[in-house]
């Protein structure tokens, strides 16, 4: 039976004070890869585009510095636990030091490139499969730089030797919910979950043999889909989360996982972990108090205070005239006590225990070592 969610936090958090003067720091992970969106951005959307301001990053940073969160996102703990520091984003050419992987995350992206009416417009230009070509085009400057003198590049061999993470696919979910349903999402999914699949074997080619792919979170908890998207009061379970979007997203999951599986066999060779991302998660949007939270469904940044703190028309740090009024949707003084930032991402509290979880190991599937290739690091 896998343990309580509760008592995993508990005696991961237990380890990293023990063996916070004991660590070896080593890793058998030299770096680490991540495909993703903005759950796992560290600045590659802004660098691309240059926009974001206050109160991003307002909690750890102290300015806002690419994450769309009020401190770091949940690949910065995981590449902390690993002994790592954060990741470049790959589109960051300023100040960027890759000798232990790189990031192609980027806010809004999707894993299948819009290309029909079937899209909504607003996502990232930079989907799976462009990030996929910008990982091979990284992997031939480091071959092209080798022997080239100082650089801030790896040598060739990292590429076996490193994670290769995707946080990949909630933005497939969730962009045209409100105007397709549940039943019109559904039918590209498959596709969503054959192009992830596809991509760890491209990868895999290219040298790569562990990969984690974390599933899709509750969205039918965040409190911008609770505002946004359709729904009657009967949708509303106990701990006032959308029972039929959530269960969608538990369809998706169950159908990410047969993939991976698959995936495994075709791969043998290969580590391809299904990381249940979704348990974790929606144990503290239903109990936050139970980990030291108080708000599960309400957003720490935003405009209209009541039960979401969530107004569609207005996003987290900006400012203009709703019904002839000029408002701005602020950040609370205590984001370490929300589950979500803004309504559509979680803050860096709950980035931190999810992280805990997973490096735990009670979330793998099937169970991976991870105490085999590294010395577990403490994060703070």
């Amino acid at each position: 039976m896998k343990p309580s969610y509760s008592r995993v936090v508990f005696v991961a958090m237990l380890f990293f004070m023990v063996t916070t003067t004991e660590c070896k720091k080593s890793c058998g992970f030299k770096a680490i890869f991540n495909f993703g969106d903005s759950n796992t951005d560290t600045g590659g959307f802004w660098a691309a585009f240059p926009a974001q301001g206050p109160p991003h990053g307002m909690t750890y940073f102290k300015k806002p510095v690419g994450r769309a969160t009020d401190g770091r996102v949940i690949l910065d703990f995981l590449a902390q636990g690993l002994g790592l520091p954060f990741l470049s984003p790959y589109l960051q050419s300023i100040g960027s030091d890759y000798r232990h992987g790189a990031n192609f995350a980027t806010l809004a992206s999707t894993v299948r490139l819009p290309q029909t009416s079937l899209f909504v417009t607003g996502v990232s230009p930079f989907s799976l499969a462009i990030q996929l070509r910008q990982m091979k085009e990284f992997k031939v400057k480091v071959d092209e730089h080798h022997h080239k003198g100082k650089t801030n590049l790896p040598s060739p061999d990292i590429f076996g030797k490193s994670l290769y993470t995707f946080y990949i696919g909630q933005n497939d979910f969730t962009g045209n919910l409100a105007r397709i349903g549940i039943s019109g999402v559904k039918e590209y999914l498959p596709q969503v979950v054959s192009q992830i699949a596809s991509t760890i074997k491209e990868i895999h080619a290219l040298g790569g043999r562990t990969f984690w792919v974390l599933n899709l979170a509750p969205i039918g908890c965040y409190p911008a889909f609770l505002v946004e998207l359709p729904h009657n009061t009967s949708d509303i379970d106990q701990f006032g989360c959308l029972i039929s979007y959530n269960n969608a997203v538990v369809d998706y999951n169950n159908m990410l996982k047969a993939a991976l599986a698959k995936t495994r066999k075709e791969i043998a060779d290969a580590n391809v972990i299904y990381v249940d991302t979704h348990a974790v998660l929606l144990d503290l949007f239903q109990h936050p108090t139970s980990h030291g939270l108080k708000y599960g469904t309400k957003a720490c940044c935003g405009y209209g205070g009541g039960a979401y703190n969530f107004n569609q028309q207005i996003f987290c740090g900006n400012t203009k005239q709703i019904n002839g009024t000029t408002v701005t949707a602020n950040a609370c003084k205590d984001p370490q006590n929300y589950v979500s930032w803004d309504g559509i991402h979680a803050t860096d509290a709950a980035n931190k225990l999810t992280a805990y979880a997973i490096l735990n190991g009670s979330y793998f599937d099937p169970p991976f070592p991870l105490h085999h290739y590294c010395d577990v690091q403490p994060i703070d």
